[in-house]
Order: C-alpha cells, then structure tokens, then sequence
C-alpha cells in the first residue's frame, strides 16, 4: 500500500463516515504494520476531536452594524461622480445647457452691434431702424441693439431685443406721432435673463418647426 496517497485517503474516509467494511478492514491490517500512519491518524482522529469540543464562536450583537458605521464616509466628490455615471443622458443634457446659457451669456456681453432681420424697404439710420410710411413690412421684424420707429405697417409680431419703440415728434407742436400699425404683438427683451429665455423659446420653436 502506498502510505502518501491509498492510506491517507482511507484515513479520511473513515473520519468522514464513508468507508465502506473492506476499506475499513484494509486500512486496519496497514496501520497494524505502520508506525508512521499510526501516528498520522492519530493525530487526525485527535485535532476532530478539539474542534467538536470547542463551543461554538459568535459575533456580537450588532457586530455588522458597528462594522458598517466605522467605515470611512465617502466622499461627495465620488457619490457625484456616480451619480454622473448612473444618468449618463441627463449628465449630458445639463452639460448641453450649461454650455448653450454660458454661451448666450457671452453673445448678450459681446455682441452691441446693430442688427436687424432681413427685411425689404427699411431704413437704417446710425441705431435705428425706420419703417416708412407707404412700406408693409411682411412677417416677422426682430430689431436688436437698435430702436425702431414705425411710420407703415408691420404684418407681424415686433421683438425688440435692447431697443425701443420711438415715436417721432411732430414738428412745431411737441406732440407724438401715432405709431404705425402693427398687425400682431410687440416683445420687449431688455435683461440679460429676458434674452435667455427669448433665445431658448426661439430654439425650441425652431427645433419643433422641423
């Protein structure tokens, strides 16, 4: 018999309960005959035996909970992050729009020129546009940085972005003029926080209008 493989095999079998009567014959008549393997399974049969007489180990009462709150806390900083990686669309979304008020905000702090939208038969004089008297002015009229002075008629909705509507004085009698007509509503956008929501109306409307 093979006393580094067949007789510690049997050993554990009889430890176990699982050997059969001729395992257990032959690995009497083998341990009769060797001193070493006598040795070795005594030594087994006496480590069970510590082990089934020592009582059973527990933990303390609320032992996982005291684990738990003397834990380091975690970071905000991380739980941010996580949170980022957890909604990556609306993370995107936030980032989108930070980016578009931080760039409208610019526009409002940079851009002081003139401009008008593209329409025909208007007058332009230094900052002021001037609708005349015998011109219809269809659609639309955006006027920003500039005044507006209507002497015609606008078929439309008037949007003054840092501007105002002027009416001219009549010569002589320090009286005003009557506005010409304008066939729709008027908008005044005089804050940087008016021209932000203008500007994100006017996105969304072009955005819906596809």
């Amino acid at each position: 018999m093979n006393c580094n493989k067949e007789a510690v095999e049997l050993m554990h079998c009889y430890l176990d309960g699982d050997i059969t009567k001729e395992q257990e014959q032959a690995l009497s008549a083998h341990l009769e005959n060797c001193e070493a393997c006598q040795k070795h399974f005594h030594e087994l049969k006496r480590t069970i035996t510590l082990l089934q007489s020592t009582e059973q180990i527990k933990a303390p009462a609320n032992f996982t909970a005291n684990v738990m709150n003397n834990l380091p806390t975690e970071r905000k900083r991380f739980k941010y992050r996580r949170w980022f990686k957890s909604h990556p669309i609306l993370t995107a979304a936030a980032i989108f729009f930070i980016f578009m008020i931080s760039g409208m905000f610019s526009v409002w702090n940079q851009d002081n020129q003139l401009s008008v939208s593209k329409q025909d038969n208007l007058v332009i004089q230094g900052d002021t546009v001037i609708v005349p008297a015998d011109v219809t002015v269809e659609g639309d009229l955006v006027v920003k940085n500039g005044d507006l002075i209507i002497n015609g008629t606008i078929d439309g909705n008037v949007t003054l972005i840092n501007g105002e509507l002027i009416e001219e004085p009549i010569e002589g009698d320090g009286l005003m003029a009557s506005v010409g007509e304008i066939n729709g509503e008027i908008e005044h956008v005089d804050q940087m926080f008016e021209w932000v929501w203008y500007s994100i109306k006017e996105l969304f409307e072009n955005i819906f209008s596809f």
